[in-house]
C-alpha cells in the first residue's frame, strides 16, 4: 500500500508553507523517494535545494481531468515512490478525489488563512465542509489580531468534524492561551435556560470546555431519539442542526437519565431541565456528558424545527 498524505485549503492558505516546513523537520527524512503533486500554484514556490535535500520529485496536475486514477498510476510507475503528498487545490470537488485502489490515505490535513476565513466560509461553506470533514488535523494560520474571532471558528469546524484536532497559528507560532468568547448566556449562572440560538453554541462549548458546566442544570427545547438497544430509563434529548448547508443535518444531543423514558416515541417534542455530570459512557467511548433530568415536561414543536449554526 502507498502512504498518501493530503494537505488541504483554499489557495494561499499557507498549503506551500506548510508543507515545506514539513519538509525540513527530522521527522520527515526516508530513504524512500517522495512524489509530491502540486494541484495548484500559489506565489510560494518549492526551493529546488529542498526538494533535491529531500529525495522529493514534484509533478504539476493543472487541470482537474487530468487528477484520475490513470494519471496518478502513471506518475507513481515514473518515479516508484515510497510515499506521495498531495497538494490539493481548494476549488476541486471532493467527490472526484479518486486513487489507485492502493493509495490509503495516511493523513489529511486542512490549512485556512484565518484573515479570509469568514469570506469563504460565507460563500463557499460547502466546499470548507468538504475540506475538514475528513480531516485529522485543521490548522488556522495568520491568527494576528483575531483573538475574538477564533472561538467561534473553532465552533464552526466543530461543527463540521467533532474528531478534529483544532490549531491556530499567529506569526510567532501556536497560540496557546485558553481563548475565552462573551457567550449570549451567563456561564457562572447555577442555571442556563437555552434558546434555538443559544443550543448549538452550549453543545459545542461543553465539549471544549465540560468543566464550565459540570454540576450546573440547564433546560432546553428537544426532540427525543431513543436508539435500538438503549438501556431503560435512557434517551437522548437534542436538536436537528444545519452544520454546513440545507443538504448537511446533524443531531446535536447528549445521553440523558429519565425515569419512564423508554416510553417516549422518537420525535417527540419536549422541554427538559437536567443538571450536566460527566461520566464514562460506552457509546462515547470514554468519559462525556450525561444529563440527569429532573423534569421532562411535553413541549410544542418550534416554528423552526432545525436550528443553524452558520
Amino acid at each position: 500500500m502507498k502512504a498518501v498524505y493530503i494537505i488541504n485549503g483554499f489557495l494561499e492558505s499557507g498549503k506551500t508553507e506548510f508543507i515545506q516546513f514539513t519538509m525540513q523537520q527530522p521527522y520527515f527524512k526516508s530513504k524512500e523517494k517522495t512524489l509530491l503533486l502540486l494541484c495548484e500554484e500559489g506565489e510560494l514556490e518549492y526551493e529546488e535545494a529542498l526538494l533535491k535535500e529531500t529525495n522529493t520529485v514534484m509533478e504539476i496536475i493543472e487541470r482537474k481531468e487530468d487528477f484520475n486514477s490513470s494519471k496518478l498510476m502513471e506518475l507513481e510507475k515514473k518515479h516508484r515512490p515510497g510515499r506521495i503528498i498531495i497538494e490539493y487545490n481548494g476549488m476541486w470537488p471532493y467527490k472526484d478525489l479518486k486513487f489507485p485502489w492502493h493509495w490509503k490515505i495516511g493523513q489529511q490535513i486542512t490549512i485556512i488563512n484565518a484573515q479570509t476565513f469568514p469570506m469563504y466560509y460565507t460563500n463557499m461553506r460547502g466546499m470548507i465542509g468538504d475540506m475538514v470533514r475528513k480531516s485529522e488535523l485543521i490548522i488556522f494560520n495568520r491568527c494576528d489580531g483575531l483573538t475574538k474571532e477564533l472561538p467561534t471558528y473553532k465552533r464552526n469546524m466543530m461543527a463540521l468534524n467533532r474528531e478534529a484536532e483544532i490549531v491556530f497559528e499567529d506569526k510567532d507560532g501556536e497560540v496557546t492561551a485558553t481563548m475565552e468568547e462573551e457567550l449570549p448566556y451567563d456561564v457562572k449562572a447555577d442555571h442556563i435556560d437555552l434558546t434555538d440560538e443559544t443550543y448549538g453554541i452550549w453543545f459545542f462549548d461543553m465539549l471544549d470546555m465540560p468543566e464550565r458546566y459540570e454540576g450546573k442544570s440547564v433546560s432546553f427545547l428537544a426532540t427525543t431519539v431513543r436508539p435500538n438497544g438503549f438501556p431503560k430509563g435512557h434517551f437522548v434529548p437534542g436538536r436537528q442542526a444545519m452544520t454546513c448547508c440545507a443538504d448537511d443535518i446533524a443531531f446535536l444531543g447528549f445521553v440523558a437519565k429519565w425515569k419512564g423514558a423508554e416510553n417516549f416515541e422518537n420525535g417527540t417534542w419536549v422541554k427538559v431541565t437536567a443538571v450536566v455530570k460527566f461520566e464514562y459512557w460506552a457509546d462515547y467511548n470514554g468519559e462525556g456528558p450525561v444529563l440527569y433530568a429532573t423534569e421532562v415536561e411535553p413541549a410544542k414543536a418550534p416554528k423552526e424545527e432545525i436550528i443553524n449554526l452558520v
